[in-house]
């Protein structure tokens, strides 16, 4: 099955596939460089393996078995989601608009970050990349999907349910995803949402202002300032900055003559940009990138 779904005005498929590491985590597949193969739970007898491809006009979803009408819009709005499709852009490219160093991003349509389809996985996913190298979070992820995970078409699983890692005990994320500390940290946030306690869905909605929303992320056993920023991004308030090892290194090669600095000079250098400064700081750290994938 195969059907269409128009993208917005300036919007570009690769830079959106490639704007943060989400890509490289199961169940998401990056595949030749312009395609992505995901495997989305439609509410079926069994989950659907979407692949996607897309340009500045539409993306294009193929599916390997015919569709209802609910399993139909259900995946819909999940691409949706993850590409951010509905995500309007057009005060952030005005804010950088009149800068030299960031009008490109407008005219190069980045500033969409590819997300999961829920709240939860991306919960999950940022807890693990805290304290750890990229290739542990990688290894930690696939295990929890390929044990966990409801099965596809030709063996790709789904991202687990929170019902499903709620019945796992501690010594599984300890000793199987290898988690370390993180194990009992999984296992509570899973039970936690599985019985209702934790709404982490309504944070994409929440009326809260971004402090206060921040506060109640942190809540979370396991999320500091860190992974509640970077969920803060993918949850559409980019006024944090989310700072790692990383992008400390990253800003200090690129705007700062290769020397270290504390983080209030980076605060300061993407101050202007007010509510958008977050998104703007992403950007420009990754600008690279994307020449690196065209290369």
């Amino acid at each position: 099955m195969e059907f269409s779904i128009p993208a917005p005005a300036g919007f570009d498929f690769k830079r959106t596939l490639i704007s943060h590491g989400w890509c490289d985590l199961r169940p998401f597949e990056w595949v030749d460089n312009a395609t992505l193969v995901r495997v989305l739970d439609a509410g079926g007898a069994a989950p659907v393996t979407v692949t996607i491809k897309g340009d500045g006009r539409a993306l294009r979803v193929s599916t390997p078995r015919q569709l209802g009408r609910r399993a139909l819009a259900r995946v819909e709005r999940d691409v949706r989601h993850i590409f951010r499709l509905d995500e309007r852009l057009t005060e952030f490219y005005a804010a950088v608009a009149g800068d030299p160093d960031f009008s490109w991003i407008a005219s190069d349509g980045a500033g969409r970050l590819l997300r999961s389809p829920t709240v939860f996985e991306d919960l999950v996913k940022s807890v693990m990349t805290t304290n750890c190298s990229w290739s542990l979070t990688r290894k930690m992820v696939t295990e929890l999907v390929g044990n966990l995970g409801r099965e596809g078409t030709g063996g790709r699983r789904a991202f687990p349910t929170p019902e499903a890692m709620a019945e796992q005990p501690v010594e599984f994320y300890r000793d199987v995803v290898r988690a370390g500390y993180r194990a009992p940290y999984l296992k509570e946030l899973a039970e936690r949402v599985a019985a209702g306690e934790l709404d982490v869905e309504a944070w994409l909605t929440s009326g809260l202002s971004t402090a206060e929303l921040k506060r109640e992320m942190k809540r979370v056993k396991g999320v500091g300032d860190y992974a509640a920023e970077n969920l803060l991004k993918l949850v559409g308030r980019y006024d944090v900055l989310a700072l790692d090892s990383w992008v400390r290194g990253k800003f200090a090669r690129v705007r700062n003559r290769g020397r270290a600095c504390d983080d209030k000079r980076i605060a300061r250098f993407y101050a202007r940009f007010r509510e958008w400064r977050g998104l703007a700081l992403w950007c420009d750290m990754t600008r690279d990138w994307f020449e690196e994938a065209e290369a």
